[in-house]
């Protein structure tokens, strides 16, 4: 039988009053260390999520309800996401490179250094419309062995990464202490990322295959993980105590109230309404009055 708990939206904001959903949240796992890398595949109508220290993926059936191990022993994997081919991008602390999996079941190394040197342990991954992988590239899954394997760092910095169609790797964002969670605008003409070490998320505009500019769009003294944005053009960023919503103006205009540590969120479903959280060591899910941004 999958635990349920009441939903908790608090409106800060009457632009937030509107939002709603199920009354519950179901919690159709709850059997982590710490869970991360939500992604869901909308041809197979499952979600893969990490379960890091115990070196794992999830998975989790929409139609059956049923979650079971998809891969163990592998890789220490963090934050994923799917391309625009339906194929799963992922970031793997133990093997500290991008891979991803391909249709057949293979899996192609996408990244795994720069100029020689080995990536710290990439930790979140996005991509556009162009074919390019966006990645961040901080020190948690090499700080200890327990989500990852100890090292010290070779590159010298936490960097944000964009790996081209052509293959092409290039830093485009050297000022961060630890970028973590990144989205893009709708539209692709803005990058948020955030520094969970600064506590902020950052906005930048995208300029053909780099980034400007770089303001503070919105800060909590809890810090952030990971970031995603709706239909309406919304930001939802996990927190400590649940998901933060943000209107474009970067006003905090509400929450969803978990009772565990929210470390990650994706949208779902067949009209992406089917809200997925990764919080310590449950994945919970609702069905919401809004969707998921559709990118071009």
């Amino acid at each position: 039988m999958v635990d349920t708990i009441p939903v908790r939206f608090e409106v800060l904001d009457e632009r937030f009053a509107s939002v709603g959903g199920d009354s519950v949240m179901e919690q159709p796992f709850s059997g982590g260390r710490w869970l991360e890398g939500p992604a869901y595949s909308a041809a197979g109508r499952f979600l893969l999520f990490s379960d890091i220290p115990n070196d794992r993926v999830m998975r989790y059936d929409e139609i059956t309800g049923r979650t079971d191990i998809f891969a163990a022993g592998a890789d220490f994997p963090n934050g994923r996401t799917v391309d625009r081919q339906g194929r799963f991008i992922s970031c793997e602390h133990g093997g500290r490179r991008v891979t991803r999996l391909e249709h057949d079941g293979s899996v192609t190394v996408l990244a795994d250094s720069y100029r020689g040197q080995r990536f710290n342990s990439p930790n979140d991954v996005v991509t556009s419309a162009d074919g390019a992988v966006w990645f961040t590239d901080p020190s948690y899954g090499i700080r200890s062995d327990y989500e990852g394997h100890q090292a010290e760092e070779e590159i010298g910095g936490r960097y944000v990464y964009r790996l081209g169609p052509d293959g092409g790797l290039d830093v485009v964002a050297d000022d961060f202490t630890q970028p973590n969670g990144l989205a893009f605008s709708a539209d692709e003409t803005h990058l948020f990322i955030v520094d969970s070490e600064e506590r902020h998320i950052r906005v930048f505009e995208v300029e053909g295959g780099g980034l400007s500019g770089g303001a503070v769009f919105a800060a909590d003294a809890a810090g952030y993980d990971g970031i995603r944005f709706d239909s309406r053009g919304r930001l939802w960023g996990a927190a400590h105590d649940g998901v933060h919503c943000y209107e474009p103006d970067g006003s905090l205009v509400g929450k969803l109230l978990v009772p565990e540590v929210v470390s990650n969120l994706a949208f779902g479903g067949r009209q992406r309404n089917h809200l997925y959280l990764t919080a310590t060591t449950s994945l919970y899910t609702l069905r919401v009055n809004f969707s998921g941004a559709r990118y071009r």
